[in-house]
C-alpha cells in the first residue's frame, strides 16, 4: 500500500465515533487520483445502501459558494453589480439596505441572524429552514430573514449567517423573473432562477445532477440545498481552481472571481480545522494551505480547492462538529502528499 492509499484509508476506515465517509474525491490538474465511496448509515426509514457514483448527496452550505459562482455570472450578464446597494426593495424601504452588495457576502451587513444548530440558543437559521408546513421552513426566506433586522453596523461586526445568503438569492430571483413574487409568481420565479443556474453555470461545466432547492416563493434556498453527485461537487470545485474557466479556456466567471472568493474577511477559532477556519466571500479559507478555497457544510461536507497545486477535493459524509478537525487534519495530509 503506497503512502496516499493509507492516508485515504485513515480517512474513510475511521472510527464510526468519528463520523463516516460517505464519497471522497480527490482529483489533481483534472485528473481524478482517487474515488471512493462509502455506504449510507441505517435508520429506521432505510439501511445501509451502498453511495456511487450516480448517488445525489446534500451539500448543505456548500451551497454558498455555488450562490457565489451565480453571483458571478450575473456580474458578468450585466444584472447586478457587488458594489452597488443591494437591490432589494424591502431594506431600502425600511433604511436597512447595506451600502455595498458585497456587504451581504462578506457576513459583515450585521444582520440579526442566529446560526446555532445544535446548542440551545436561538436559531433563526433551523427556523428558517425547518419550521413551518411538513418542517420545509418558512414560505418566504429571504424577507424572514430581512425582517430580522441588524444588529450591527455594516462592516462592524463578522457573523456567519445563512439569512444573508437567502436575501441575495430573493434578490437574484426578482432580477431574474422580472418582479417579485406578489407580481410575477413564485413558479416563474423558480424557473427562471433554474434555468439561468443550467443554462449559465451547471451546463457549461458539464454537470447533469444538481438539485436546487426552493421556498414557496420560488426562491433559490442558496443557503443549504442543493444535491448532487461527489463528481459534480468536484467538477464546481474544478470551475474555481481554474480560475472561473472551463476546461476550454472560456470565461464564465468574472475574471478574478476566485480571488474574490478566498479574500480574506475574518478568523473563525471554532471553525471546523485544527487551528479554525478563515471566511472569505461565500467561501472559507484553509489557513494551513495559503491560496485555498472551501466550501464547507454541515457534518462534514468539503470541496477543498487549491488552485495553485491544481489540486480540488471533495469529502461528503456524516461528521459532527466536535470531531471535525480530526477529519480536516487527514484530509490535509492528502492533500500535502499530493502538493
Amino acid at each position: 500500500m503506497n503512502a496516499l492509499s493509507t492516508l485515504v484509508e485513515a480517512v474513510v476506515e475511521r472510527p464510526e465515533a468519528e463520523g463516516r465517509t460517505l464519497a471522497l474525491l480527490v482529483m489533481k490538474d483534472g485528473a481524478t487520483e482517487i474515488e471512493w465511496y462509502g455506504t449510507s448509515p441505517t435508520t429506521l426509514f432505510a439501511g445501509g445502501e451502498q453511495v456511487t457514483e450516480a448517488t445525489t448527496l446534500i451539500s448543505w452550505s456548500m451551497a454558498k459558494s455555488i450562490t457565489h459562482a451565480l453571483l458571478g455570472i450575473a456580474m458578468v450578464d450585466g444584472l447586478l453589480d457587488v458594489n452597488d446597494p443591494a437591490p432589494f426593495a424591502p431594506l431600502r424601504a425600511a433604511g436597512q439596505a447595506p451600502r455595498r452588495g458585497s456587504d451581504l457576502r462578506e457576513r459583515g451587513s450585521g444582520w440579526r441572524c442566529g446560526e446555532d444548530y445544535e446548542g440551545a440558543s436561538v436559531s433563526h437559521c433551523l427556523e428558517m429552514l425547518f419550521s413551518g408546513e411538513e418542517h420545509r421552513g418558512v414560505a418566504d426566506m429571504g424577507m424572514y430573514a430581512a425582517a430580522l433586522g441588524r444588529e450591527f453596523r455594516p462592516g462592524e461586526h463578522w457573523s456567519y449567517a445563512s439569512g444573508t445568503t437567502n436575501i441575495l438569492c430573493r434578490m437574484l430571483g426578482d432580477i431574474l423573473a422580472g418582479g417579485d413574487v406578489a407580481s410575477v409568481g413564485a413558479e416563474k420565479r423558480k424557473n427562471a432562477i433554474e434555468q439561468f443556474a443550467k443554462e449559465r453555470l451547471f451546463g457549461p461545466i458539464g454537470t447533469s445532477s444538481p438539485i436546487m432547492k426552493f421556498d414557496a416563493t420560488g426562491t433559490f434556498v442558496g443557503s443549504s440545498f442543493v444535491y448532487a453527485t461527489a463528481r459534480d461537487f468536484a467538477t464546481f470545485g474544478e470551475l474555481y481552481r481554474r480560475g472561473g474557466a472551463l476546461a476550454d479556456g472560456s470565461q464564465i466567471l468574472p475574471s478574478g472571481w476566485h480571488d474574490h472568493a478566498r479574500h480574506w474577511v475574518a478568523h473563525d477559532p471554532e471553525g471546523s480545522g485544527p487551528h479554525g477556519f478563515d471566511y472569505g466571500r461565500h467561501w472559507w479559507l484553509w489557513p494551513d494551505f495559503e491560496g485555498s478555497l472551501v466550501a464547507q457544510g454541515f457534518q462534514g461536507q468539503y470541496i477543498f480547492v487549491l488552485p495553485e497545486a491544481g489540486i480540488t477535493m471533495v469529502h461528503l459524509g456524516i461528521t459532527d462538529t466536535e470531531v471535525a478537525a480530526p477529519l480536516v487534519a487527514r484530509l490535509g495530509d492528502i492533500v500535502r502528499e499530493l502538493r
